[in-house]
């Protein structure tokens, strides 16, 4: 489907010119980087605000992949490659199979570095990708800047004809709501230092929800134990450093035990983890993980229980 030239005005406060940097071409390259800073002080908060909203989308995407299911992105431009990047790093972060987590980006891979002409225009392209990538049970997540890319939104109605759960990210509170969203995380991050520059403040905004979505899911799915990543996929040399690391702080154990104790557990850091922790041999260590879906608490939980 060819999609017409034409223009189109986007009535959002990201688009609107800052009165507190009209005169930002005039200042010195610090006065310039700290009113840019000022601005970005200001993210934070805009996301705070819609921490409820975001519980919602994380509860139903965690719901989505304990059922089986798997958790899409949607985006265009700045969004787009926000979100290619949190499911790309989400594999070795937390050795998720990769098909958890897809990234759908308007123009596809040629979009990630070049813009591809009327990509994100094109909502039937959208609806189209995600109708036929999109099972009954997923949970899709949109994102936009000003919370009307066409791209998006006919991604979450074809997502939403498939019976998916669908949310959508925007930074426009003004835009209207499409029926085919179930979770609307609007965040207010007014204008960008320089008008209509989404990379920046929006950009920043959906990092930061992108970064607390994904993190809050593998939590919750027993992708971490306290705050350490037991889960990470040992890919290179500072993060099998990292392993042992790992194991020798929740453990309080010294560098050798925890690399024998990695080495008789083949390598699974969870494995070692709770057979160091519970003291108990490799083999029973390994049954309840794989009983308890990988959850190391809830694998020492089990283990307690059977020994009592």
């Amino acid at each position: 489907m060819t999609v017409s030239p034409q223009a189109v005005h986007v009535e959002s406060p990201t688009e609107r010119r800052n009165p507190n940097t009209t005169d930002i071409d005039q200042m010195s390259t610090l006065d310039i980087l700290a009113a840019i800073n000022a601005e970005d002080r200001t993210v934070p908060e805009a996301v705070r605000q819609v921490l409820p909203e975001l519980v919602k989308a994380v509860d139903a995407a965690t719901d989505a992949l304990r059922g089986g299911n798997r958790v899409h992105y949607v985006g265009a431009g700045t969004s787009g490659r926000l979100a290619v990047l949190d499911a790309a790093e989400l594999v070795p972060t937390y050795n998720v199979p990769e098909d958890w987590f897809i990234a759908h980006h308007a123009g596809g891979q040629q979009a990630l570095r070049n813009a591809v002409e009327n990509a994100e225009d094109n909502a039937e392209a959208g609806a189209t990708e995600l109708r036929e990538s999109v099972s009954p049970g997923d949970f899709v997540l949109g994102l936009t800047a000003s919370g009307r890319t066409p791209f998006v939104i006919g991604a979450l109605e074809g997502a939403k004809q498939r019976g998916a759960t669908t949310a959508l990210v925007s930074c426009n509170p003004e835009a209207s709501v499409p029926d085919s969203v179930d979770v609307l995380i609007t965040m207010s991050t007014g204008p960008e230092a320089i008008a209509g520059s989404t990379r920046m403040k929006a950009g920043t905004a959906q990092k930061l929800v992108l970064t607390a979505f994904s993190t809050a899911t593998m939590i919750k799915l027993g992708r971490t134990y306290s705050n350490l990543m037991v889960s990470v996929r040992a890919t290179n040399a500072k993060l099998r450093g990292r392993i042992i690391r790992i194991l020798r702080e929740a453990t309080g154990l010294s560098d050798q035990d925890c690399s024998e104790a990695l080495t008789k557990a083949d390598g699974d850091l969870k494995v070692a983890l709770v057979q160091l922790l519970a003291d108990v041999d490799v083999a029973d260590a390994a049954a309840a993980l794989e009983a308890t879906d990988g959850h190391v608490r809830a694998a020492l939980d089990a283990v307690k229980q059977t020994a009592s």
